[in-house]
């Protein structure tokens, strides 16, 4: 199916403005100018002309409206309210279903996270343009979605096409057909839409030319720790990557309740700062500042594969843009895994590698 663009838009608008019982709350990316570039916020839907669902994704990651930086889990004080988030993008689409693993399961479930999940519909959008950090195609994904969505938009020029991915995307589709001038599909879209993701990915592609890299990241667990001090010289451990990073999701759970009452109260932690981890006798896994730089690296490309069986870079490129150190995250990737053979080696143990940290 195919829309126009201003079709939709009003129809957004019509959804919250009316005070309708579809949705009671949108969000969407804002477009503002920040020096001599154009950036994207997410934004809840007013009265503003400025709302972009084409380009590259927003500064921030859509992890924020899932999972708070602080938020009440017991009891749960997230009030489920029906809520659209549009012009999502394919690597915080792909970011969520990772948290999806690692907060939705068998074994636990985040309850505040969960209640967001539910009731939320996600309107994401292939990408028209990359941002100079974007790099998607370097961790196996592409700058546009493919799955994980209720309903996608692709953009050819003053129209949309609309693709279904769920059930929700289905009856967001009757509605929007039964309230705005939507039109079957003819061939020349599809064709058109090739065209266009054919493009944005060899841009990206391009961009990322000198960041290319072994997919084998065994290896950045087998370099010496010297590399890692030489990479992470510039790292203040301000923990800005994590906050960023649309799949952490580290954690400390405080108690806040008073006499008559108790209160559990989510908040992010930073396997960056000095007291990640620290035990009650004060001491800590990884006290130095290269052995806490490596782990996000090694947590990105080893632990979460490993648990959930996917990446956990999606190439958003966020944490290069956040880093006060102007550390480049693919630099660093390309770099360690590109070392000559007498620069690695894989310790006999765990021994030999407190050896190297004295």
């Amino acid at each position: 199916m195919i829309i126009k663009v201003d079709d939709l838009m009003a129809f957004l608008r019509n959804s919250v403005l009316a005070e309708s019982d579809l949705f009671q709350e949108v969000i969407l990316p804002l477009r503002l100018k920040e020096g001599s570039n154009m950036v994207s916020f997410l934004s809840r839907l007013g009265a503003s002309d400025s709302y972009f669902l084409d380009g590259f994704r927003a500064v921030d990651p859509i992890k924020l409206v899932f999972y708070g930086a602080r938020e009440q889990v017991y009891p749960v004080a997230a009030k489920p309210v029906q809520r659209l988030i549009a012009g999502v993008k394919a690597c915080d689409l792909k970011a969520l279903q990772l948290l999806d693993r690692a907060l939705i399961n068998k074994d636990f479930i985040d309850p505040a996270y969960k209640v967001w999940r539910d009731s939320t519909t996600i309107l994401s959008a292939d990408c028209t343009e990359a941002g100079p950090a974007c790099h998607c195609t370097l961790v196996g994904g592409k700058p546009y979605s493919e799955g994980g969505f209720d309903l996608n938009l692709s953009r050819i020029d003053d129209s949309y096409v609309l693709t279904t991915g769920s059930d929700k995307g289905r009856e967001l589709l009757e509605v929007i057909q039964c309230t705005a001038v939507v039109k079957d599909l003819e061939a020349r879209a599809q064709k058109a839409i090739l065209e266009a993701r054919t493009k944005i990915t060899e841009l990206v592609q391009s961009r990322n030319s000198d960041f290319l890299r072994s997919e084998e990241y065994r290896g950045l667990r087998e370099g010496d720790m010297s590399v890692w001090g030489k990479e992470s010289r510039q790292c203040v451990g301000c923990g800005a990557c994590t906050n960023i990073c649309p799949t952490c999701y580290c954690l400390i759970l405080n108690e806040e309740g008073r006499t008559d009452t108790f209160v559990k109260v989510r908040s992010y932690d930073s396997c960056q700062w000095q007291g990640y981890a620290r035990v009650a006798g004060g001491a800590s896994p990884r006290p130095r500042m290269r052995q806490r730089f490596r782990n996000r690296y090694l947590c990105k490309f080893l632990y979460m594969p490993s648990n959930f069986k996917t990446l956990g870079c999606t190439g958003c490129g966020r944490c290069t843009e956040a880093c006060p150190g102007q550390i480049d995250f693919r630099t660093v990737v390309r770099d360690v895994l590109e070392l000559p053979a007498p620069e690695l080696g894989n310790p006999p143990g765990p021994n030999a590698q407190e050896k190297r940290e004295v």
